[in-house]
């Protein structure tokens, strides 16, 4: 079966660059699935796990948003942050889980709920994928 080249890029450097056979993510419109040959696009993505397929082996990354861009060859995947599940500390998760959740139950004027919303969905984000 033929590959599509994926790039997984970071403000911090390249995280990954493989062959995958299709990449399952979620974009802004809803779930996108992408095989080699795909018409070029771009979407905005949003925070939630990257699945990458390639034979019977299915590859899970935690992405906190960002860009898919689309060629007939290659998909471009930039994200401010994608981690793997090896690479996740879960106790880290879960104690910004709580403190996001802390916060947005503790409904004060000078709280940022946009702010708290988006990181208990991160936190959400890599405990699933961790587990």
């Amino acid at each position: 079966m033929s590959t599509l080249t994926v790039s997984v890029v970071t403000p911090d450097g390249p995280v990954l660059e493989e062959g995958f056979e299709m990449i399952s993510c979620k974009a802004a419109n809803g779930e996108l699935g992408v095989l080699p040959g795909h018409i070029p696009m771009v979407a905005p993505l949003t925070i939630s796990s990257v699945r990458l397929k390639h034979e019977n082996d299915t590859r899970l990354l935690a992405v906190s948003g960002g860009f898919l861009e689309v060629r007939p060859d290659k998909a471009t995947i930039l994200a401010q942050t994608a981690e793997d599940p090896a690479s996740i500390d879960i106790k880290r998760a879960e104690e910004a889980k709580q403190r996001a959740e802390q916060r947005l139950q503790a409904n004060q004027d000078d709280i940022d709920f946009r702010r708290a919303e988006l990181a208990l969905k991160r936190a959400m984000n890599r405990l699933d994928i961790a587990r």
